[in-house]
Parts: C-alpha cells; structure tokens; sequence
C-alpha cells in the first residue's frame, strides 16, 4: 500500500460520522466489540444447554438402572418340577428367630487359587420371621415379595440405629425390625464398597428372589432408593448352628444326636432342592455353620445367598473367582476356580463332620494332629478310633451305627475326587436309609449280617482309600 492509501484510509477513519458525531474507527471498534459479546454469549447458551442435556441422561440411566436390578433377575429361575428330589411342599413357617452371632471371615482366595487375597467379613446369620404381608409395603413389580420404602424400614428398624443391629459383615449391616402389622425382620443393608452392594443386591434377589423351602430363608423383599440397597428377610430367632456348636453353652451341649442328625438332613434338603429342584441351579458356595440359621423347634434354614451362582443344565461347570470359607472350600474349587455343585457337596460334608464333632474346620489351637478337621477324623476312624470322634458335650452317646453311617457320608462327601462325591439327592438316600451301611456290604459282595467289626473294616477300607487319594494329589 503506497504512502497515499495510507493517508486516504488514515482520513476517512477519522472523519466523523453521524452517529453522535464519533469518527469512523471508534464505530467500527464498537461493533467489533459486540460481535464478540453476542458470539460469546451464545456459547455461553450453548455450553448450557448441552449440560442439562448430559445431566438429564445421566439421571434417566439411574432411574432406568434401578427399576432393572429387579427384574433383571430371579424371573429367569423356575422350579425343576421334573427332577428327582425329596418334595418341597411351602409350609407355614413358625416364628423364629436369628442371632448374628460372631463375625467370621470368608477368605477370597487370588486368581491362582493362592491363599492370598481380600477377605470378606461377615456373619452367617443374616436374616430373620416371616407374618403378615400387611397392607403397608406396595407390591413388588417383580412378581415377588414386597418392595418397600426406605422410610417404611427406617420406621421399623428405629431409625437403623446401633441397638437395632444384629449383625456386620464386610458387605453389610443387618438390623432388627418390626413392621406396623408387628411382624418381625431383618434388615440387611448392603455397603457400597467399590459396588459390591449392587453385585450382592442382584445375586441375593437371583438366587432366592422367588425360592419357597422350608430349609432355606426366605428374602420377604428388598428396597431400592437411591444409593441405598436392602433386602428384607424373615426373622430367626434361635441363632445360628456356628454359636450353638462353638458358643459357651455350658458343659452339656442342648443339641441332642437327634437335633443334630434333623439339622445335617434338613440342611441337604435345602440343599438338594438348590441344585436339583430349580433350574437354573444354585451352588451356594458358603456352605458352613454360622449360615446354618435355627428357629426354637431347632429346624435348619440356610442363609446368605451373597456368593451364590447360577449353573445352567448345559454348563457342567462355571469358572469363577475362588472365594469362600477357609476350611470349607473344596481343594478342586480352589486350585482351578472351576465350581459346580460338587463344591457345595465337600462343604456340606465338612459340615457334617463339624456337626459329629464339635469342632471346627481348622483350628490352629489343637494340637498338631487335630488342626485339620477331615485329617483328624480320617486318622481316628482308620485307628478303629470312631467312636471316640463325638462331640463330648453331647448328652448322650450315637449308637454306633449311626454314628458311623454319618462318618461314611462325609467321608464320600469329602472325597478329593469331584466325580466321585455323591448328588445332595443321594445324600439324604442314605441319610435317612436305616440299613445304609448293611446294603453297602452286600453291594461289595459280604454278608448283611456280618458284626461291626466289618462295619469297622469298610470305614478304614475307605478311609484308606482317601488318604492314597489324598497324598496322590499332594505328589
């Protein structure tokens, strides 16, 4: 631009124009101004709306999100009417009772099945007595159970005060209630650790949302409301297995062989029903004492269903993250993390011998040859010792027979092949066979009217027979 352009532009900027008598360049600065207020005050508006936008989105995912934790679940579990099992028939269930009892710890093995890893707090006795449905709770739209408010559970648990507690786990907190109508639950609220209440809430409402048996505690409903998740059980008041076992009862135990054999076959039927009465089924995967509930006419209710899975007829099996009880964990289970009933099956046999006994699992406060519970028992019975294996504080002394007929199953419950532990339906077969030991003789080719003296020699043939299992697998 020469030396006169310059000039000319320089002129006509200055000249004054008719808009209050302001030159050229001032107006022109002006409207450049307020172009740029206007552009930025429409980004402004823009920003804005895109934010109430998301905002919206977010909250509608939420409230989608919480009216599918239902019924994304539970619907899909029907009833085997078709399989073999013992029949189920929903009974009136008594007024009982729960008693949280102390906090045990479910150890979460890694990956590799080490011995390391988190572990989860909790307390088997978790739940609570069925009543009234009441008019107050609205109608589940699940088709199952109620679905309650969170101020209907405030109301009946005192505000989920501290002297309303029950019990604590890792994963929740369970409170005492009563509803309006005076029936009586209990209340776990699920702690939203790194999302494990959600996790939890699903597979509880999964595995026993719409499950009715006498032996296994019935989820009554649950609450969904905001952050918080809830499930609602009957209320059991006698305590768990695990206190009147290991508690200080005094020097005579109040569970009688009679009691204890009732709560070993009541147990298997809850069980049995778990894996063979409903499809898909349910492994449980904590089966152990204190999730042993009792009422006051001391029946079995099987509780906390917060690691349970499903297993398809098709699946034979499931490859899943090892977790459960230190010293009930089946040795498969935890050195691959391949679960199937069969798991369940070795569990429920320790328990059976812990129910014999008295003793715990593990113990690492007996003596050396006694920490391990199913080791002791094998050497005991294998020393022709397994009369001697009783609960000392029983009031009165198994018959023999019995007494070792609930050995032999436990032992073939705990037998180190998977394969060769019998079904849950098998087991209450021979628990409730009188003359289980006298045909298993005549199966092996002896005579049914031998002494026990051959009773004597099967337990150790088969005790024999585990342990070469057994240190096989060690080598």
């Amino acid at each position: 631009m020469s030396v006169l352009d310059t000039a000319f532009v320089d002129t006509e900027l200055s000249n004054r124009t008719s808009i209050f008598g302001l030159h050229l360049w001032v107006v022109i600065g002006i409207i450049i101004g307020a172009l740029i207020v206007l552009i930025l005050f429409l980004m402004s508006l823009c920003i804005t709306a895109f934010r109430r936008r998301r905002s919206a989105g977010r909250k509608g995912k939420i409230r989608r999100a919480e009216s599918e934790i239902g019924p994304a679940v539970s619907k899909e579990i029907q009833e085997n009417t078709g399989a073999e099992q013992h029949p189920v028939v929903p009974q009136a269930v008594p007024e009982i009772q729960i008693d949280m009892g102390k906090v045990e710890h479910r150890v979460v093995f890694s990956d590799r099945g080490g011995s390391s890893g988190e572990s989860r707090a909790t307390s088997g006795a978790e739940t609570g007595s069925y009543g009234g449905t009441g008019s107050l709770p609205e109608v589940s739209h699940l088709g199952w159970g109620r679905w309650y408010t969170l101020r209907e559970l405030e109301a009946a648990c005192n505000g989920l005060s501290d002297e309303n507690v029950i019990g604590e786990g890792g994963y929740g907190i369970v409170y005492y209630g009563e509803l309006a109508d005076n029936t009586r639950i209990a209340v776990k609220n699920l702690l939203n650790n790194r999302g494990q209440a959600e996790k939890e809430f699903k597979v509880e409402v999964e595995a026993i949302g719409r499950v009715r048996h006498k032996n296994l505690v019935r989820l009554l409903g649950y609450c969904v409301e905001g952050a918080y998740r809830m499930l609602v059980y009957e209320y059991v008041d006698n305590g768990n297995l695990d206190q009147w076992l290991h508690g200080d009862v005094g020097e005579v135990s109040p569970l009688t062989w009679d009691i204890r054999v009732n709560i070993i076959i009541g147990t298997a039927k809850g069980l049995s029903y778990l894996h063979e009465g409903l499809e898909p089924k349910v492994v449980h995967r904590d089966i152990k004492s204190s999730n042993i509930l009792l009422d006051r006419h001391w029946h079995p209710k099987l509780s906390d269903f917060g690691l349970a899975k499903l297993l398809n007829s098709e699946s034979s099996y499931v490859t899943t993250r090892v977790m459960g009880t230190f010293g009930y964990v089946a040795p498969e289970y935890a050195c691959t993390g391949m679960l199937n009933e069969k798991s369940d099956v070795y569990s429920f046999g320790i328990l059976i011998m812990e129910i014999i006994t008295g003793k715990s699992p593990v113990d690492y406060s007996r003596p050396q040859g006694e920490v391990n519970l199913v080791e002791w028992l094998k050497t005991m019975v294998g020393n022709r010792k397994s009369e001697e294996v009783a609960d000392p504080k029983l009031p009165e002394r198994p018959a023999s027979k019995a007494l070792k007929r609930l050995l032999l199953v436990a032992l073939r419950c705990v037998d180190p092949d998977a394969h060769k532990r019998p079904k849950m339906g098998h087991v209450i077969h021979m628990l409730e066979s009188e003359d289980f030991l006298s045909r298993e003789e005549r199966r092996i080719g002896r005579n049914s009217s031998s002494s026990l003296r051959e009773d004597d020699h099967r337990f150790r043939e088969s005790i024999n027979k585990q342990s070469s299992d057994t240190e096989g697998d060690r080598r």
